[in-house]
C-alpha cells in the first residue's frame, strides 16, 4: 500500500476559510489604526496653530492676519472667521489614505470640534478620535 503525501481538498478550504475570516477582521482594523495615526497629524497641527494664534496675538492685539498652519499629506489648513477677538482653525482631510471626511477645527476659547462628515462621529465639545465617537 501507498502511503498518501500532501493534503486533501477539505484540508485546503478549511485554510481558506480561516484565513479569509482572520483577514476580514484584521483589514478593518489595520485601517482604523492608521486612521487613527494619520488624526493626530491634524489634531497636533490645530493645537500648535492655537499657540501661534496666541503668540500673535500676544504681539498683535489681534487675530487677524495670523499664521496659518502648513499643509500636511493628509490634511489643509484654514483660518477663518478672524478678527480682533475671534479665529478658527479648520483641518480638513485630503484624498490620501481615506481622510476625505475628517475635518476638526479649534478656536481661541479653545473649543475643539469634529465636523459632520466625519464617518466617526461628530462632536462640538472634543476631537472625535476613534470609532463610536469617542474623544481623546
Amino acid at each position: 500500500m501507498k502511503t498518501q503525501n500532501g493534503f486533501t481538498l477539505i484540508e485546503l478550504m478549511i485554510v481558506v476559510v480561516v484565513v479569509s475570516i482572520l483577514m476580514a477582521v484584521a483589514i478593518p482594523s489595520y485601517q482604523d489604526y492608521s486612521k487613527r495615526g494619520k488624526i493626530v497629524e491634524a489634531t497636533s497641527a490645530l493645537s500648535d496653530g492655537r499657540v501661534k494664534m496666541e503668540q500673535f496675538f500676544q504681539d498683535n492685539r489681534t487675530y487677524i492676519g495670523g499664521p496659518t498652519p502648513t499643509a500636511t499629506t493628509n490634511f489643509t489648513y484654514v483660518v477663518s472667521n478672524t478678527s480682533l477677538t475671534t479665529y478658527t482653525i479648520t483641518a480638513t482631510g485630503t484624498g490620501t489614505g481615506g481622510m476625505t471626511s475628517f475635518t476638526f477645527s479649534i478656536d481661541q476659547s479653545n473649543t475643539k470640534q469634529t465636523g459632520a462628515g466625519n464617518p466617526w462621529g461628530t462632536s462640538t465639545t472634543c476631537w472625535v478620535v476613534r470609532r463610536g465617537g469617542l474623544c481623546n
